[in-house]
């Protein structure tokens, strides 16, 4: 099935409600071809419903979804072939091996012969050793990667994955945020929701803020960072340093040392021209860059 060029997931003025509670409202976003896009929010802030929107688990209350041009509601056959999901709850498989429910999953998409498909998973995902395991006896880490190779057995263009580091440990998280990107480098486009923001930090090229069911703001990672928040200089003096210190920037002083907090455009040698103290009595600066959870409490401290 030829997506070139296509926008892999398209969003338009989406409402989600159940009876009289609206839990996505009337939300709008585009994906771009190849690029891992963030879904952040708080608890009950709407994205896995909206994720369930995608996959059919819900069907919208109003609004417009397309996967790479095609309608989930309409043509549910052509987005689920296209799309990959890992939902947040390990789901039981019963008495099936990790290998027997790969094999079973590539035939719901007429992959009959996907023995190198799921070979490369396996090894991939460090199941390998484990692939004649029954899903009972895995661990929660090993169930996750499950579900991650599940997802991806039929070689989707578009991978959405809703929370998949939850509750494992740093080891599994660090290696499976390691094949996302490999999986977006390779062309692969990625939705992905998850409350480590210092994740979706270094991870996504774009990220939206929903609240309460709308979303607040959309647009590039560091862009928004660099927008919402402020660099924190701390300045170290060799021994008191009794000099004026008069700078718009500072926020504390002490004795030896000073904070100052500036925006992004503000470069550190401005600072200190600004602050015109002895630079030989500057034993260190240390800088503090804004981050992507600085900007997510901005922004939902703005809509409070």
């Amino acid at each position: 099935m030829d997506v070139s060029g296509k926008s892999p997931l398209k969003i338009e003025k989406l409402v989600k409600k159940y009876g009289n509670f609206t839990a996505v409202n009337e939300v709008s976003f585009e994906m771009k071809p190849g690029e891992i896009f963030g879904l952040l929010g708080p608890n009950g802030a709407g994205k896995t419903s909206i994720i369930s929107c995608l996959v059919t688990l819900q069907e919208p209350t109003s609004g417009h979804c397309e996967i790479f041009g095609y309608d989930p509601k309409v043509n549910p056959e052509y987005t689920k072939v296209l799309t990959g999901f890992v939902p947040q709850e390990l789901i039981n498989h019963g008495f099936f091996s990790i290998e027997e429910i790969l094999v079973f999953h590539s035939g719901f998409y007429q992959r009959w012969h996907n023995k190198e498909r799921i070979h490369y998973l396996l090894k991939r995902l460090g199941l390998w050793e484990h692939k004649d395991k029954k899903v009972k006896a895995l661990s929660g880490g090993m169930k996750r990667r499950l579900l991650i190779a599940k997802a991806l057995v039929h070689e989707p263009k578009l991978l959405l994955l809703d929370e998949p580091t939850a509750g494992v440990d740093i080891e599994l998280r660090a290696s499976l945020w390691d094949f996302v990107q490999e999986l977006s480098q390779d062309g692969m486009s990625i939705l992905l929701t998850t409350h480590y923001l210092e994740e979706a930090e270094s991870l996504c090229d774009r990220v939206g803020i929903l609240q309460n069911g709308n979303l607040r703001t959309v647009g590039p990672t560091r862009e928004l960072i660099e927008k919402l928040t402020e660099r924190k200089v701390h300045v170290f003096f060799d021994g008191v340093c009794n000099e004026e210190i008069s700078s718009p920037y500072l926020r504390n002083r002490e004795d030896n040392q000073a904070e100052f907090v500036i925006p992004h455009g503000v470069g550190v040698g401005d600072l200190i021209a600004d602050i015109q103290c002895n630079v030989h009595k500057i034993l260190d600066i240390k800088i503090e860059e804004g981050s992507l959870e600085e900007a997510f409490v901005h922004v939902l401290g703005e809509h409070q």
